[in-house]
């Protein structure tokens, strides 16, 4: 199983960026998919989940309304579109799939919000 991300860096505050997961080594579209982040200091937390078909999705209180995860089961890709960023925002976001009992992450993408 290999996740990879892309997409992070500087923007300001109000800015956007998409973030996209590439995933390979196991059958994408039967599993759910996930993005946390973790800021310095902090646990990692939960920003958003998309089902396997994609129809379903939940997110954090922290990003609801900002942010929207969608997934191409074609591609075998996972995105994150964040909008109207703060700096709150900034943390390392990190791709992640559980596959029975084993969960994989990816190396992450640093996301910096700040003037």
């Amino acid at each position: 199983v290999q996740l990879v991300e892309s997409g992070g860096g500087l923007v300001q505050p109000g800015g956007s960026l998409r973030l996209s997961c590439a995933a390979s080594g196991f059958i994408f579209n039967q599993y759910d998919m996930r993005w946390y982040r973790q800021a310095p200091g902090k646990e990692r937390e939960l920003v958003a989940h998309v089902i396997n078909n994609g129809y379903r999705r939940n997110y954090g209180d922290s990003v609801k309304g900002r942010f929207t995860i969608s997934r191409d089961n074609t591609k075998k890709m996972v995105y994150l579109q964040m909008d109207s960023l703060k700096p709150e925002d900034t943390a390392m976001y990190y791709c992640h799939v559980r596959i029975r009992a084993n969960e994989f992450w990816g190396q992450g993408t640093q996301v910096t919000v700040s003037s």
